[in-house]
């Protein structure tokens, strides 16, 4: 009884798909906006060698993925996994002009925005530097995540704890791990604004 149920289990279970690494080649090649030749070119594989593993004429060899991987830049399980399902949620959270959350510190103001929504992967809010030197904090800021700043108004000097500290005009931006301790001062006549983007 046991034996037929797992059968009867068995058979309404969809089939596993074949491996189509072909479609999956073109559609990382196409993404990239390259052509067989200027892929040809990258990965040192012939063009017609590129053609027909898109084409499900030909298996590559592992030497052949490795080229592929280094050439195109990605991963190679990025060729065998499928590509994720998306549906769109349609999320969205408007923050009007001067109406973000105030969160006041010792250094900085800031205006924390999209604050309706829960969940989110980033965290955008702006900032108005008001430490003025490094001696204006008691140790290094550190967290978890990626951070992206931006200067909007004023100037900066942005210390890091792995790198030389540098000045940011207006317009000039950053990207760094936040796990490494950073922290900012204004030194523009007024107190500099940012815009502060960090992703988990």
């Amino acid at each position: 009884m046991q034996v037929e149920r797992s059968l009867r289990e068995g058979e309404a279970r969809e089939p596993i798909a074949p491996l189509r690494l072909g479609p999956r080649l073109k559609a990382v090649r196409v993404g990239l906006g390259l052509t067989l030749e200027e892929a040809s070119q990258r990965t040192g594989l012939a063009r017609s060698t590129l053609s027909k593993i898109e084409n499900e004429q030909i298996s590559p060899t592992f030497q052949a993925m490795q080229k592929l991987a280094h050439g195109l830049d990605i991963d190679i399980p990025q060729l065998f996994a499928p590509p994720k399902k998306r549906q769109a949620t349609g999320r969205r959270d408007v923050t009007f002009a001067g109406q973000g959350k105030a969160h006041p510190t010792g250094t900085y103001e800031h205006e924390l925005l999209a604050t309706q929504l829960s969940n989110k992967k980033m965290m955008p809010f702006k900032s108005r530097v008001r430490a003025r030197a490094f001696e204006d904090y008691s140790d290094w800021i550190r967290h978890d995540g990626e951070e992206f700043l931006l200067v909007l108004e004023g100037s900066i000097q942005f210390f890091s704890e792995f790198y030389e500290a540098i000045i940011l005009n207006e317009g000039d931006s950053v990207y760094y791990d936040a796990t490494m301790g950073h922290m900012l001062a204004s030194v523009s006549d007024a107190d500099a604004l940012i815009l502060w983007v960090t992703a988990s």
